[in-house]
């Protein structure tokens, strides 16, 4: 209540400014909550060992749908079941096992589980309880709070439906980029490539040509020269779209032929350890990882500054094992949790794309850094089965 000092005050100040004033003196003389009043609204269940209710608050009955004299002196497990597999016969046990071992295993601290709530029409919902005990004379009494995650589960699932939306769009994302770069890299050698070829012929013949002044010869040979220059761009840009031993010879030749150019920028040395059998797949996994491989190099060209590089692809099963191992500076955990590692991010999704996994790391042999990939590998014979 406000004291009488602050009443005289209330005299000497502005209206609105006095009853602020008493509102707050009024507040802060306010008693706290009462343990009862902070419980009233929690879903409360009493049990003893044998996981029969004691007692049940009206939170809780209202949670399951019944009355707290329904719910008192019925099992545990009429109302609380552990998961959906034990809907065809609950075991006695109830849904917290032996409720003793748990909390000797729980050091006697409440402890969260996930759990299935099951109404009085038989309706079922997820519910999270939180289980805790006290020794009453030689009775133990158990206590259970009980949370309805109805919302929470809902969220939950509706951001996993997001997240495999963004991954499809993600695989889709890559395909169509993938198809564009074949698109562009066969009109750029089909059609650009022949016509340069075309023209450096007709630039021979015209070197052969009788009435040739010194000026022109000079001429035409740097026209040459540059065509040569120019074939040899063109046919670069258009490997780096879509490296044509990956169609001609398939996986093993285009992963040797990237080995070599990486080889001739950089003198490291790089061991490709890969049986060609082994290599045979088809085109989605093909081009997959030939950019996971392509990527770690480039990845390793930029920033590792290593000396030895080991690649080695080989099937496990029906998996496709692959480890890229370099020895230089490695990787810190915070770098693979940056936003602007978008080449590891690609790695990433390639590899979930196709339902792979990939761990990235230290390299406890080499000390440098460790990308270890399965993937799964789903041949015709076993398509066809």
């Amino acid at each position: 209540m406000p004291t009488q000092g602050s009443s005289r005050l209330s005299r000497f100040l502005p209206l609105g400014l006095a009853a602020s004033l008493a509102a707050m003196l009024y507040l802060r003389y306010q008693p706290p909550p009462t343990r009862q009043q902070k419980t009233q609204g929690l879903a409360i269940i009493n049990v003893d060992s044998e996981q029969i209710i004691l007692h049940a608050n009206l939170a809780a009955a209202s949670l399951f749908a019944s009355s707290p004299q329904a719910m008192c002196g019925m099992p545990l497990g009429h109302y609380i079941l552990r998961d959906l597999r034990n809907l065809g016969g609950h075991d006695g046990g109830g849904p917290f096992g032996d409720i003793r071992q748990e909390l000797r295993l729980a050091g006697r601290r409440a402890t969260d589980y996930t759990l299935t709530g099951k109404r009085s029409d038989g309706a079922l919902f997820p519910l999270e309880g939180t289980l805790s005990g006290m020794q009453e004379g030689e009775l133990g009494v158990y206590t259970i709070l009980v949370r309805d995650i109805s919302a929470r589960k809902q969220v939950h699932e509706q951001l996993a439906r997001s997240f495999s939306q963004l991954r499809e769009l993600s695989n889709a994302l890559q395909t169509i980029r993938e198809e564009e770069r074949r698109h562009i890299a066969r009109e750029l050698h089909d059609d650009l490539g022949q016509l340069l070829a075309t023209l450096r012929v007709d630039l021979t013949m015209a070197q052969q040509h009788a009435d040739m002044t010194p000026t022109l010869q000079k001429l035409l040979l740097s026209m040459d020269g540059l065509l040569v220059t120019a074939i040899s761009s063109l046919r670069r840009i258009a490997g780096n779209l879509r490296p044509r031993a990956l169609d001609e010879g398939g996986l093993y030749f285009a992963l040797q032929k990237l080995r070599q150019d990486f080889l001739l920028r950089q003198a490291v040395h790089f061991d490709l350890l890969a049986d060609e059998a082994e290599l045979v797949l088809d085109d989605i996994r093909s081009t997959a990882v030939y950019r996971i491989v392509q990527e770690a190099l480039t990845n390793i060209a930029r920033h590792a500054e290593a000396s030895h590089i080991t690649i080695a692809l080989h099937r496990i099963d029906s998996s496709l094992a692959i480890t890229i191992q370099d020895d230089g500076k490695g990787i810190a955990d915070q770098d693979m949790k940056k936003a602007a590692s978008l080449g590891l991010l690609g790695m990433r999704e390639r590899v979930w794309g196709l339902n792979g996994n990939i761990q990235i790391g230290a390299d406890g042999e080499l000390l440098g850094t460790r990308i270890d990939i399965l993937l799964p590998i789903y041949t015709e014979m076993a398509a066809a089965e």
